[in-house]
């Protein structure tokens, strides 16, 4: 089933996904609003906090916007626009679907991938979300524990960062 987008309010996309699924209840869709868990220091404090992969947008499993459904999500608090536009709503294409659909597939919260370092420090994903997505990789930052990845949404290119764990490092 093809995959739509909403952009919303940032920061707003829980209590829109809860206002939305109340008003497209029995329409036959589902709402996907993947997040990451990332370690965050805070005042000297390491701690985990649960963000948005894509901030400021939802993914709508739908066969097509019909005008019925455009008008009942138009009419929820936070909802901005549909993508590309609101008069040319298109799903998103084959390639960002698999990307979307990898990371959904260890759960709508992504959990921190296994990584090991070579003795040339290059990075090899054991397991987890990053699993089969090391061309994606831009930079990694060791110390707070993420790796940047380079990700496409419609023909917009930006970088988001996931949490990584060491579990081996080879020595030279």
């Amino acid at each position: 089933m093809p995959l739509f987008v909403v952009q919303v309010k940032t920061g707003g996309e829980e209590l829109f996904l809860k206002r939305a699924r109340q008003a497209a209840d029995n329409s036959g869709i589902s709402f996907l609003w993947p997040r990451r868990t990332l370690r965050v220091r805070r005042r000297g404090r390491w701690r985990h906090v649960v963000a948005s992969l894509y901030p400021g947008y939802i993914f709508i499993e739908a066969e097509k916007i019909n005008t019925e459904l455009y008008w009942t999500l138009r009419r929820v608090t936070g909802f901005s626009h549909f993508l590309k536009d609101n008069h040319n709503i298109q799903p998103l294409s084959l390639k960002d679907q698999k990307v979307l659909k990898h990371f959904i597939s260890f759960g709508e919260i992504i959990e921190k991938s296994k990584v090991s370092f070579d003795e040339n420090d290059r990075i090899r994903i054991i397991s987890g979300p990053l699993k089969g997505l090391e061309g994606l990789i831009v930079k990694i930052n060791r110390r707070k524990g993420r790796i940047k990845i380079k990700m496409n949404l419609y023909e917009n290119t930006f970088l988001v960062d996931l949490g990584f764990e060491v579990v081996e490092t080879l020595k030279k």
